[in-house]
């Protein structure tokens, strides 16, 4: 017996003054798997080479499927192609959504992941209606602290990720 195909997954387009949240594409690839290679991007995630960014590429996609939530990419609304990526996301044995993001290094500094979260926490408060969100930030990535603080995310406690150290800060709704 032949099992009938679900439909396709429709990924939310968001937009904020600056920016479009949009699904990935096969175009942004390149750009995602150098900023995973970029000891510099990398210092306090996960560093990979091409093909594990290829996997971690298609899990990112691969969470609307399986879950309704996931990552976006994010693109000045002119165009130009992505310059960062926000998720909301669940972990597979985690009971709330987390919120991750990444700038491309060329990027820094103007504000566009503060702008792409505090969307993607509309998002997760308003349409899925979460009574709370994580952020799991290494305590030297001064720079996720911070855009983690100015959206009133608080510290929770030290938990681990993927054997390491990191703190779980704490989003409600409001």
């Amino acid at each position: 017996m032949v099992e009938a195909h679900s439909p396709p997954v429709s990924v939310p387009h968001l937009r904020t003054k600056r920016l479009l949240l949009r699904e990935y594409r096969l175009a942004d690839f390149d750009a995602f798997a150098q900023h995973l290679a970029d000891p510099v991007s990398s210092e306090f995630t996960t560093r990979a080479d091409r093909r594990d960014a290829w996997r971690i590429f298609g899990c990112n996609v691969g969470g609307w499927v399986l879950q309704g939530t996931g990552f976006w990419a994010f693109e000045p609304l002119e165009g130009g192609g992505m310059v960062g990526y926000v998720g909301a996301f669940f972990r597979e044995t985690w009971p709330d959504i987390e919120i991750a993001w990444g700038t491309l290094r060329s990027h820094w500094g103007r504000g566009f992941a503060t702008e792409a979260v505090t969307e993607a926490l509309r998002w997760v408060f308003e349409v899925r209606k979460e009574k709370r969100a994580i952020a799991l930030i290494n305590a030297k990535n001064a720079r996720s602290l911070r855009v983690a603080e100015k959206l009133g995310f608080a510290y929770e406690a030290e938990t681990e990720l993927f054997g390491s150290a990191v703190g779980r800060y704490v989003r409600s709704p409001g």
